[in-house]
C-alpha cells in the first residue's frame, strides 16, 4: 500500500511570512493540502510497521537473552551495539531527516514551477549523494579501525575486551547503510510514499534474526553483531527500489539545454546542531555503558534490556507526532504560528497520555513483565529481579524522553535548511544562537545524569545509573518546553502544565492499583493480565474524573459508542464543566 501526496514548499527562513505578505505572487494558487484520510492512512501504515518492527527487536532481545542470558559476553556485544545505536538516528532519524526531507521537497516544487528546466531532484541526487557516501564509508572505516580505543574509551571495564572489539568492528559497517537508507528514505518520505521508509526497522531486526537463529551456536555473540550487519545491508536495500522509480519520474530529457533560474541552495551548516543535539542526547548511553562496565558482569545487559521494554511506552508516544509532523511545519511555513501553538499543544497532551499510562503498566507489572519476556534459557530469576527494578527506576524518565521527541521536530523545523537561490533569508544573530539551544540543555541535562550517576552508582549500582538517566532527562525536557516560546511558538504554559498535571495524578493513581491487582496473583501472565487491566480502567476513571482532555475525549467517545441509550454528556455540555473544553 502506497500513499500519495504532492510535495509542499518548504520554508526558507525561519519564521516565514503568512501566504498573501508583501513580496508573495498573489496569483500564486495555494499549495494542495492533504486529501482526507491521508493522515490517517500514513499514521495507520507508520503504526502496523513501527509495531511490526518493535514486536521483531523484541523478539530479538529474547533470543540475545535466551541464548545468551546477561553475562560478559552479552556486555561485549552491546558495547559494539553502541555504534548502530549511535549511527540510527543521526543518519535515518533526526539530522539526516532534517536536512533532506525540506531539500527534496523544495526540488519537487521547483520542478512544478518550471518543467521545462533540468529536473532538480536529479541535480540534487547528483550533487549531494556522491559525497555522502563518500563520507559514510570514511567514517564506517574509521570506527573499524579505531575499534580497540573505542572500546577502551566506552566500557574501560570490560573483561574481555577483545570480544568487544570484534564486535564492534563488524557492527561498524552499518554506517554506510543507515546513511544510504536514511537518505533514500527522506527522499521517499518528500514525495509522501511512506511504505517503504516504515518497513526499514522490520527489515533491519529479519536480517539480524535470520543470522541470529543460523549462527549462534557456531560463533555465540559474534553471530548477533553480524546479524546487526546483514540487517542494515537490507534496509538499505529495500528503499533502492522505490526511491529509484520515484527519480524515473520526473520529467527525463527536458530543458537539458539551459539552465534554470530557479535553483535550489543547501545550507549544510544547518546540520551541525542537529548532529550535535542527538550526538549529545546518544550520550546519555555512553555515560551507562561507561559507568556500568565497572560494575558486576551481566549490569550492562540488565541496563539494555530493561531500557528496551520501557522504551515501548515512548515509541508508541512518538508515533502521534511522527505523522502529524508534516501539519506543524505546514503552519509554520505558512506563518500561521497559532495554528501551530495549537497542534504542538495537542501533540503534548496525546503523547503524554499515551506514555503516562504505559508508565503505571511498566511500575505496576514490571516484574511479571520481565519474567513473561526473558526468564528462560540463561536468564534466571536474578536477571528478572534487577532488571525489573531497572524499568521502575527508568520508568520516571519516559515522559521527559516523548516529550523531547515531540518538541524537537517543531524546533529545528524553524532552521532553514534550504533556500532558493534567489531568496537570501532573514536569519539575526539571535535565530543562529538558538539553534544551539537544544544542544545546551542537553548537556546541561547530560551534566545532571553524570552528577547523579557518580553519586548514586556505588551505593545503588544499576540503580543508580538509571536514576541519573532520569533526572537528566526531565531536566531537558523542561527546558526545552521553554526553549519553544524563546523560539517564537507561543505555547500556553500554564495550559499545557495543568494538562500533565492531571495525567500524572491519574498515572499515579493507576499504578498504585494496577501495582495491588498484579501481586494478586504468582503466574507472570496471569499477573500481567490483571495487573495492566486495573492501570487501563483506573488511569481512565481517574483521568476523566480529573477532567484531563486526552483521556476524557475517548472515554466519552466509547461510552457513547457503546452505550447510546445512556445520553453521555455532549460536547457542547462537556465544555461547560471546569477542564472540559
Amino acid at each position: 500500500m502506497t500513499i500519495d501526496q504532492p510535495a509542499a514548499a518548504v520554508a526558507p527562513s525561519a519564521l516565514p511570512a503568512p501566504r498573501g505578505a508583501t513580496g508573495e505572487d498573489p496569483a500564486a494558487e495555494p499549495l494542495p493540502g492533504p486529501r482526507r484520510g491521508f493522515l490517517a492512512k500514513a499514521f495507520g501504515i507508520t503504526a502496523v510497521l513501527s509495531a511490526a518492527g518493535s514486536g521483531l527487536g523484541l523478539l530479538r532481545d529474547l533470543l540475545l537473552a535466551r541464548y545468551f542470558g546477561a553475562n560478559q559476553g552479552t556486555d561485549a556485544f552491546l558495547v559494539a551495539w553502541t555504534v548502530p545505536e549511535t549511527a540510527a538516528p543521526l543518519l535515518i532519524e533526526d539530522a539526516m531527516s532534517f536536512l533532506m526531507v525540506p531539500a527534496f521537497a523544495l526540488a519537487l516544487v521547483l520542478r512544478e514551477e518550471d518543467p521545462d528546466a533540468p529536473d532538480p531532484v536529479r541535480q540534487l541526487v547528483r550533487a549531494s549523494l556522491p559525497w555522502l557516501l563518500l563520507a559514510l564509508g570514511g567514517l564506517a572505516l574509521a570506527a573499524a579501525l579505531g575499534a580497540p580505543e573505542l572500546v577502551a574509551l566506552l566500557a574501560p571495564g570490560l573483561t574481555d575486551p577483545g570480544l568487544a572489539v570484534t564486535c564492534t568492528r563488524i557492527t561498524a559497517i552499518t554506517v554506510l547503510p543507515f546513511g544510504v537508507a536514511g537518505y533514500l528514505a527522506a527522499a521517499l518520505r518528500a514525495h509522501h510514499r511512506f511504505t517503504a521508509p516504515a518497513g526499514i526497522y522490520v527489515a533491519h531486526n529479519l536480517g539480524i534474526l535470520a543470522v541470529l537463529l543460523c549462527l549462534h551456536s557456531h560463533l555465540g555473540v559474534r553471530s548477533a553483531a553480524l546479524g546487526v550487519a546483514a540487517g542494515s545491508l537490507l534496509m538499505a536495500g529495500l528503499l533502492v527500489g522505490p526511491f529509484l522509480r520515484r527519480l524515473r519520474q520526473g520529467p527525463p530529457g527536458t530543458g537539458r539545454g539551459r539552465r534554470s533560474r530557479r535553483t535550489l541552495v543547501l545550507m549544510p551548516l544547518a546540520l551541525l546542531p542537529v548532529a550535535a543535539f542527538t550526538l549529545t542526547r546518544q550520550s546519555q548511553v555512553f555515560v551507562e555503558r561507561y559507568l556500568g562496565s565497572a560494575l558486576p558482569p551481566g549490569t550492562i545487559s540488565h541496563l539494555n534490556y530493561a531500557a528496551k521494554v520501557s522504551q515501548l511506552a515512548m515509541t508508541a508516544g512518538i508515533l502521534i507526532c511522527t505523522v502529524t509532523f508534516p501539519l506543524v511545519a505546514r503552519a509554520l511555513a505558512a506563518g500561521d504560528l497559532t495554528a501551530a501553538r495549537d497542534r504542538v499543544e495537542k501533540d503534548l497532551g496525546q503523547a503524554a497520555a499515551v506514555v503516562l499510562l504505559g508508565t503505571a503498566f511498566l511500575m505496576a507489572c514490571a516484574p511479571s513483565v520481565v519474567s513473561l519476556l526473558f526468564e528462560r534459557g540463561a536468564f534466571g530469576p536474578h536477571d528478572t529481579a534487577a532488571t525489573a527494578d531497572v524499568i521502575r527506576v527508568y520508568s520516571f524518565g519516559l515522559p521527559a524522553q516523548a516529550l523531547i521527541g515531540v518538541m524537537i521536530r517543531p524546533y529545528f523545523s524553524l532552521r532553514p535548511v534550504v533556500r532558493r537561490a534567489d531568496d537570501p533569508g532573514t536569519e539575526d544573530g539571535r535565530s543562529r544562537l538558538l539553534d544551539w539551544y537544544p544542544v545546551a540543555v542537553m548537556l546541561l541535562g547530560l551534566g545532571v545524569t553524570v552528577t547523579t550517576g557518580l553519586l548514586a552508582t556505588p551505593r545503588f549500582g544499576a540503580l543508580g545509573l538509571a536514576a541519573g538517566n532520569a533526572a537528566g532527562i526531565t531536566t531537558t525536557a523542561a527546558l526545552l518546553l521553554h526553549g519553544l516560546v524563546l523560539r517564537g511558538i507561543p505555547l500556553r504554559l500554564h495550559r499545557v502544565l495543568g494538562g500533565h498535571g492531571r495525567l500524572v495524578a491519574a498515572a499515579a493513581g493507576a499504578t498504585v492499583l494496577g501495582t495491588a491487582a498484579a501481586a494478586l496473583a504468582a503466574d507472570p501472565l496471569l499477573s500481567t493480565l490483571l495487573g495492566g487491566l486495573t492501570v487501563a480502567l483506573a488511569f481512565a476513571a481517574l483521568g476523566t474524573g480529573l477532567g484531563a482532555r486526552e483521556v476524557r475525549g475517548p472515554v466519552l467517545a466509547a461510552a457513547r459508542a457503546l452505550g447510546p441509550g445512556r445520553n453521555p454528556p455532549t460536547v457542547a455540555e462537556e465544555g461547560k464543566r471546569p477542564h472540559g473544553r
